[in-house]
Formats: structure tokens, C-alpha cells, sequence
């Protein structure tokens, strides 16, 4: 069930970057049931964090132009053997998903079970 939230958020972009969004999240609560989802206006994201805090979230879906990125908090700690994931930061990466079809890359659900996995490993 998408939020009423969510989908006002989402209204601001087209039909295809829309569908990718939604194929992401769904994606993210596969992998992550229970956390925290929260719409940020004006970030421009949706964060999922198991509590509110930075140091809790496991990844952002983050809606542009022609495509949707998703930035894992600690996605520089994260082994990539497929090279999916971009970005110079100290701590974030993002994989760029320019269509539906490239949510179900089974390297990028590793990703994020990995990115979960060591989520759960951190102390409250």
C-alpha cells in the first residue's frame, strides 16, 4: 500500500520515473521490512532508516528528471563485484536506475541486503 504521502510526492514526475520509484521501494520493503519510511519534500527523497536518525539509515530513493537513484548511507563500505554503485562521498554511493527493469538486477537486491545486514549489526 502506497501512502497518500508518497503519492503526492511522487505527482511531481513522470509516469516512467514514477514506476521506477515505486519498483525500488517495493524493492526496499522486501529487503527491509519494519523500517521507518519517510517522505523529505525538500530533499527531494524518500529515507528509509530504522530510526529517524542518520546513523539508522539504510538508503534513500531519490526521484530526478529521467531516472531514480538510490543512495545507500554506506555504500562505500559495501562490496560491488557488479560496479553498480557511483559516487565520491565519504560514506554514501547511489546506483543510478534509469528503468524498472533495473531494479531487478539480483546485484542490486545484494546490495541492499548487504547494506541491511550490516544495519542491523549497529547498536542502537
Amino acid at each position: 500500500m502506497i501512502s497518500p504521502e508518497i503519492e503526492a510526492f511522487l505527482t511531481a514526475y513522470t509516469p516512467e520515473v514514477r514506476a521506477v520509484a515505486l519498483r525500488v521501494r517495493d524493492l526496499v520493503l522486501q529487503v527491509a521490512p519494519g523500517l521507518i519510511e519517510e517522505v523529505d519534500v525538500p530533499a527531494k527523497l524518500i529515507g528509509y532508516s530504522k530510526d529517524r536518525t542518520y546513523k539508522g539509515t539504510l538508503c534513500v530513493i531519490m526521484p530526478l528528471k529521467s531516472a531514480v537513484n538510490l543512495g545507500l548511507a554506506r555504500g562505500a563500505d559495501l562490496p560491488d563485484p557488479a560496479g553498480l554503485l557511483a559516487g565520491t562521498g565519504k560514506r554514501a554511493r547511489h546506483v543510478k536506475l534509469a528503468r524498472v527493469e533495473d531494479v531487478d538486477d539480483p546485484a542490486l537486491r545484494a546490495l541492499l541486503e548487504e547494506a541491511r545486514a550490516r544495519l542491523q549489526a549497529i547498536p542502537h
